[in-house]
């Protein structure tokens, strides 16, 4: 049974710069890491201030932050305005028209960060071990990189899925982005499959400007769609993230005795012996994410496997390296 979860501060709007946790003067040193752990976060009710917790912990177990230095990867024109450095004038420009313009790179013009969270009826499920369900886990993570990426001036963007884009907001890093992605993420699984080829051909075309996707899901779909999927979201020259939740039952089936397990997805009821299934279902499920981690390989995208029960900052540090790359 879910207890009922509790609010532990008052949300607060992204800050745009600072990477210091966030404290008053009175207040005492707090560490802040122990917020990557799902069974500190199951206790707070606010999704925004849980994704804001996540993040101060996070940061505050950095050394150094990688974003310094302008990107190599050349981008566009703006006009020079004053303060800007004159070091990254275009002399060659000026040169043909008498008026300086600016080299304006990557970084300048930020990445843009699309979060697909799958909200099928699957991610509802929540086993006696697990603090929170896939669904809170995968939206905790969905709500912790868009307040992560909206700090960065990133535009951050969101499609809620299950077997269709049920929810879905542009990418923008405008004021206001953050409580309208908050908003959506709050909404519930519905009683829906999941179909991950159909939700990434309409990613594909969506996106008009090349972006990193982070698919959070517990990607229950045949392989065959799955990577049909992906193929498209590479194809459109995006980077992808793919974020594999599973509740700790799902992986290792610790049930005992006759147990009647009810369909979530596919409908229907079974009543088995968990042991006899045991040794063949574990198989399975190894086979099923050695194939994705196989599959991200072949494609060089990211693939991470997330535990309901273990720390969420795998996620952000997966966001962290690629942005890195993308601006170096």
């Amino acid at each position: 049974m879910m207890h009922d979860s509790h609010d532990h501060g008052i949300s607060q709007d992204v800050p745009r710069t600072s990477s210091r946790p966030l404290q008053s003067s009175s207040e005492p040193v707090r560490d802040y890491r122990r917020y990557l752990d799902p069974r500190t976060l199951a206790k707070i009710g606010r999704l925004n201030l849980r994704a804001r917790l996540v993040v101060e912990g996070y940061i505050s177990g950095m050394h150094r932050s990688p974003y310094r230095g302008y990107s190599i990867e050349f981008a566009d024109h703006r006009q020079y305005v004053q303060g800007d450095d004159i070091r990254h004038i275009d002399w060659k420009v000026f040169g043909r028209t008498n008026k300086y313009y600016i080299k304006q790179y990557e970084e300048e013009t930020n990445l843009v960060l699309m979060l697909a969270v799958d909200c099928s009826e699957s991610m509802s499920y929540k086993s006696p071990s697990s603090p929170m369900s896939k669904h809170e886990y995968g939206i905790s993570i969905a709500a912790s990189l868009a307040y992560l990426a909206l700090r960065q001036q990133d535009s951050v963007g969101l499609a809620c899925f299950d077997e269709s884009v049920t929810r879905y907001l542009r990418p923008t890093n405008h004021t206001g982005q953050w409580k309208a992605i908050i908003h959506e993420l709050d909404g519930a699984t519905g009683p829906s499959k999941t179909s991950l080829k159909g939700i990434m051909d309409d990613l594909a075309e969506r996106t008009h400007r090349r972006s990193l996707v982070v698919i959070i899901s517990d990607f229950l779909d045949s392989l065959a769609n799955i990577q049909a999927g992906l193929r498209h979201l590479k194809y459109r020259k995006n980077e992808l993230i793919l974020c594999h939740v599973m509740d700790p039952a799902e992986l290792d089936l610790p049930f005992d005795g006759p147990i009647k397990f009810n369909g979530l997805e596919a409908g229907g009821h079974l009543l088995t012996e968990p042991k006899a299934l045991k040794t063949r279902y574990r198989q399975e499920v190894e086979t099923f994410i050695a194939d994705l981690k196989k599959t991200s390989r072949e494609l060089r995208l990211d693939y991470a496997l997330y535990n309901t029960r273990n720390s969420l900052d795998v996620a952000l540090s997966s966001y962290l390296a690629t942005r890195s790359a993308r601006i170096r």
